[in-house]
This record gives C-alpha cells, structure tokens and sequence, in this order.
C-alpha cells in the first residue's frame, strides 16, 4: 500500500505540470524500443572486460536507436566473446597479442528465441592478456555496417513480435485488471512500444479505459479512507491524515465531488489553512496529455518494483 500511495502522489504531481509538456506517444523516448542489456559472465572472461563488454553493449544499443530498460527482460542484447588466439610477442618489452570473436545476441529471452546475431573480429596488443582483452573489446566499432544490420533485424523482429502479440498482451491485461491488478494491467500494455504503430494504437485505446477505471477505484478507497480518518478524528489531526488521501484524488475520478465536500467540511470545522490541498486542473487538452503520461508511468513504477530482472542467458552464453 506504501508504494501505491506514493505512486499516485507521484502522478499527481505529473498531472498538475503536464500541461507544459507533448503528448508521451510523441516523444523519441516512446519511440525507441527498449532492450535490457545483459553481459552474461563467461569463466574464460575476467571481470574488468565484462564491465568493459557491458558498456559496448550500451553503445550498440544507444548509436543504433533503441533503448535501454532495467525492468522488462523480454528482449535483450547479450554477447559471448570468443577467444581466437593468443601470442606472445618478444620483447623488450613481453606483449601479448590477442585475438578474439565477439558474437552479439538480440533475443527473446523469456521464449528464449535468437532474434539477430552478428560476429566481430578483434585483434590487439598489450602489455598482459587482460589488457590486451580489453583493447580488443574496446576497438569495435558500434556504428560499422555489420552492427547497424544487426539492431535493425533484431528492431523488425521485435516489432512483428508486438503486433502478432498485440491481442493476447491486451488479453492478459484485461484480465489482471478484472481482478483489479491495475497496475499490473498497464505495465502489460505499456511494454509496446510506439513505433509498433497498430499494436500501439489498440493497446493505448485500451490502456486509457483501465487507467480511468483505475483512477476511480483508487478515488474510491482514498475517499473512504479520508472519511473513516476525519470520523475517527474530527480535529485538526484528523484532518492531517485524512488530507493524505484526500490529495491522491484525481480530478476526473468520479470520487472528486464528494472528496470536495469532504475538503470543505474538514475546512470549515477546523477553521484554519490545511497544510493540503485537493487536486484542480482545468485544462482539458492538457489533462488529456497527462492521462497518457499518468497510465504510462503507472507501467514504469510497476515493473521498476517487481522482482529483479533475470539476467540468466546460460540458455545461450555459458
């Protein structure tokens, strides 16, 4: 219940500045499709280059378009580096040259699916292996060709994924919201992306239906809660805690009139200024525009609060 009260205090405060912003559908972020990045740990491979393969990872992701996520472990980017060969090249001083493959993955990680898989060749020369190791890894080039055509087959594939999926993703979220797992609902139908251009359509049409339904139940626990608390301490304690309820009522929730009245009560018999105020916007384009955001963050907070991603890809990198 703590994390669902902050979270709608939260998007109070979302709605009450989101007149100033664009709708989210329109931004690049909504735009991008997000992957979590994954660099699975390898026996052969010190720690100090994963770290180093992590962030190549990102760059792939980041110079080719998509997003990164730590909450949603659908789709991943992974990699397993490959050892070639290793020399020793005379001194003074010793170096080592080394060789190595390095194949990048972009997978479903939950039906555990290869989506797109590219291999890069790396070559170079240190002063200990692990250095050199981390050269090599550090040489590849995130904007060659080769990795271009790697993001983009992987982007097509994820994108077919929404749209044949679109259907059963909206199922599943009806269902969690018919057992009023709202937030649930919307994670779910948050998790397409809008460059799905159909699936997104359909699934946002049915997002702002559950986020209504959503708002008004939550009202309604929130004004009987207000009002228990104002019964039980009709003074200006009571009114303290009654007015945490009071300010996560939205105003297009159905509850609103009534959680006015119970404002002006709770004001008139206390008789001096509430350390709170009710939620007023009277900018209907605007609060248009914050629905759309307030759902959607709903999704994020959601999955952000679940259980840690599962990082295991030893299906495909051991």
């Amino acid at each position: 219940m703590f994390m669902k009260k902050n979270l709608i205090i939260g998007i109070c405060s979302l709605v009450a500045i989101a007149a100033s912003t664009s709708s989210y559908a329109q931004t690049e972020e909504a735009a991008t499709i997000p992957l979590t990045v994954i660099a699975a740990k390898q026996q052969s491979v010190p720690e100090t280059a994963m770290t180093y393969l992590n962030n190549k990872l990102m760059q792939v992701v980041t110079k080719n378009g998509l997003g990164t996520t730590d909450y949603n472990s659908r789709f991943v980017i992974t990699a397993s580096i490959i050892p070639v060969t290793m020399d020793i090249v005379p001194g003074p001083p010793r170096q080592f040259s080394e060789s190595i493959d390095i194949t990048f993955y972009i997978v479903d990680n939950i039906d555990q699916k290869i989506y797109s898989s590219a291999t890069v060749s790396a070559k170079a020369v240190e002063a200990s292996e692990e250095k050199a190791l981390i050269k090599a890894i550090r040489s590849i080039n995130v904007g060659s060709s080769q990795i271009a055509e790697f993001v983009n087959n992987g982007r097509e594939k994820i994108i077919a994924y929404y749209e044949s999926q679109c259907d059963n993703i909206i199922a599943k979220a009806k269902s969690l919201a018919s057992q009023n797992m709202y937030e649930a609902a919307l994670f779910e139908l948050n998790s397409i992306p809008s460059c799905c251009t159909e699936a997104y359509k359909k699934s946002s049409k049915v997002a702002e239906g559950i986020f209504d339904t959503y708002v008004d139940y939550w009202g309604n626990v929130c004004l009987s809660k207000a009002r228990n608390l104002w019964m039980a301490e009709p003074n200006a304690q009571g009114a303290k805690k009654a007015g945490e309820y009071l300010c996560q009522i939205l105003p297009y929730s159905k509850s609103y009139s009534n959680a006015e009245k119970l404002y002006q009560e709770i004001k008139n018999e206390v008789k001096e200024d509430l350390d709170f105020e009710i939620k007023v916007y009277d900018d209907i384009i605007g609060l248009e525009v914050a629905k759309v955001n307030a759902w959607k963050e709903i999704g994020v907070a959601f999955g952000k609060g679940q259980q840690p991603v599962d990082t295991n890809v030893t299906w495909l990198v051991k």
